[in-house]
C-alpha cells in the first residue's frame, strides 16, 4: 500500500509533506505531520499545530486543515494526539485532558524547534473534541499566540 493512499484529501501542489514524530512530556512519541508551503526560501514562517476530531488521525480533517493553511503561507503541523493513530499511548482511543493539552503544547516545542518558524508567530487550531484541548493550552502556554476552534465539543468542560 502507497503512504498516501490512506489520505483522504490530496496534497496541494503548493505544500511539501513530511512524516515527523516528537515527544509530550509524559514521554508518549506524537505522531505528525509538517506541511509546508513550497518556494519560500529563508523566511521564517507563522505556524500551527493542529489536532482533532476526537477519534480521527492526521490523515483525515487536521491534515485537510494543514494542508489549506499551509497553502497561505503556514508552517503546520497535524498530528495524531496520544493514544491515537500512528502515536503512542495505552489504553488507545480514549481522551485525557491533561494528556491532550500537553499533546498541543509538544506540538508547540516541535514548531519551534524549526530553523523556518517565527516562534511568535505560532497558534493552534483545535477541531471537533479537541477544541477544549486547543483552548487548555492557550490558557497556559503563553507560547501560543492565537488559538481557534471549529465545531468545537469541549470534552474537558464536560468530562468535569
Amino acid at each position: 500500500m502507497n503512504i498516501t493512499d490512506h489520505y483522504t484529501f490530496t496534497l496541494s501542489e503548493k505544500v511539501s509533506r513530511q512524516k515527523v514524530t516528537f515527544k509530550n512530556r509524559y514521554g508518549i512519541t506524537l505522531s505528525g505531520d509538517l506541511y509546508l508551503p513550497k518556494n519560500t526560501g529563508n523566511e521564517k514562517l507563522p505556524a500551527l499545530a493542529i489536532s482533532g476530531p476526537f477519534g480521527a488521525v492526521k490523515e483525515q480533517s487536521s491534515g485537510l486543515y494543514a494542508n489549506q493553511m499551509a497553502e497561505r503561507g503556514f508552517a503546520v503541523v497535524a498530528f495524531d494526539p496520544s493514544f491515537t493513530g500512528e502515536s503512542g499511548g495505552e489504553v488507545r482511543n480514549v481522551a485525557s485532558s491533561d494528556i491532550n493539552t500537553e499533546d498541543f503544547s509538544a506540538a508547540v516545542d516541535f514548531l519551534g524547534l524549526q530553523k523556518n518558524v517565527d516562534r511568535n508567530k505560532i497558534g493552534i487550531i483545535g477541531i471537533c473534541g479537541f477544541g477544549g484541548f486547543a483552548l487548555n493550552a492557550t490558557a497556559v502556554d503563553k507560547r501560543v499566540k492565537a488559538v481557534a476552534t471549529t465545531s468545537m465539543y469541549d470534552i474537558p468542560r464536560v468530562a468535569s
